[in-house]
């Protein structure tokens, strides 16, 4: 049995601070060919996942809070921004379950956030239509003033 902690999610975020992407996972799950994946994904401020989506109709992704806030970001095909939802748990609002063919992001609103994540398995690179172009690149110099933009929904 794996069980989740204060502990381990400290440990996590350390992780994640030392991390250039100011992320971390831990997967729970034992490889990337598991059929259900399970997983601990910490994330910090200025962290910058690119939108995407997953097709596969087997592909819807649940995130449910653990600690922090978190910015959950759905968008059009366009680019344009379809909706927000703020996970925290001084709200109440604690999870979001996003249906696959949804381009979405995340972004981290404090230190120390971490969120449970589960999808389906296995693990593949997203294809050219699950990627969007109207979004920098991981490495894009323009990627830290995307996620401020994007950090700015938020207050």
């Amino acid at each position: 049995m794996k069980v989740i902690t204060r502990e381990l999610l400290a440990e996590v975020s350390a992780e994640a601070r030392q991390n250039p992407r100011l992320r971390k996972n831990y997967n729970l799950h034992p490889s990337d060919e598991s059929r259900c994946h399970r997983l601990l994904n910490a994330i910090e401020p200025g962290s910058y996942i690119r939108p995407h989506r997953h097709l596969d109709p087997e592909k819807d992704e649940a995130f449910i809070l653990l600690n922090g806030r978190l910015g959950i970001v759905t968008f059009a095909d366009n680019g344009a921004v379809s909706g927000t939802v703020l996970l925290s748990l001084d709200s109440g609002t604690l999870a979001v379950d996003i249906p696959h063919g949804v381009y979405h992001t995340a972004v981290a609103l404090e230190s120390g956030t971490v969120f449970y994540e589960t999808k389906a398995g296995p693990y593949r690179l997203l294809n050219d239509d699950e990627k969007v172009a109207w979004a920098p690149e991981d490495a894009d110099p323009q990627a830290e003033e995307f996620v401020l933009r994007l950090r700015s929904l938020f207050g």
